[in-house]
C-alpha cells in the first residue's frame, strides 16, 4: 500500500456505487425472470436468452437514467451556483450602499453640529 491518506468520502461514494449497480443487476434479473415466465411456449434455453437480454436492457436503461440524472444535477448545480453568486453580489452592494448612506449621514450630522 502507498502512504497517501485514504479519502473516506470517495471510498464511501465508490462503495455506494458498487452497491447500487449490484442492486440494479439483482432487480434486472428478478424482473427478467418475471418477464420470461410469461412465455410458457419458449424452451428453457430460449427463455434464458430472453431473460438475459431483458436483464442487460434493464441495466442499460438504468445506467442511462443515472447518467441523465447526473447531467441534470450538474446543470441544476450550475444554475443554483450562478443564482447564489448574483444574490451574494446584491447583498454586498446593498451592504455597501447602506454603509455609505450611514457614513454620509454621520458625516452630515457631525458637520452640522460643528
Amino acid at each position: 500500500m502507498d502512504d497517501r491518506p485514504v479519502d473516506a468520502g470517495a471510498l464511501i461514494a465508490e462503495l455506494e456505487g458498487h452497491l447500487l449497480v449490484e442492486a440494479t443487476l439483482a432487480e434486472g434479473r428478478l424482473e427478467a425472470g418475471r418477464f420470461g415466465r410469461r412465455f410458457e411456449w419458449l424452451t428453457d434455453s430460449q427463455r434464458q436468452e430472453v431473460e438475459e437480454r431483458f436483464a442487460r436492457e434493464y441495466v442499460s436503461l438504468a445506467r442511462l437514467c443515472w447518467e441523465r440524472t447526473a447531467l441534470r444535477a450538474g446543470e441544476l448545480r450550475g444554475e443554483y451556483e450562478a443564482a447564489y453568486r448574483v444574490l451574494r453580489r446584491r447583498l454586498l452592494a446593498t451592504f455597501l450602499s447602506g454603509t455609505a448612506v450611514l457614513l454620509s449621514a454621520a458625516v452630515l450630522i457631525v458637520s452640522a453640529t460643528r
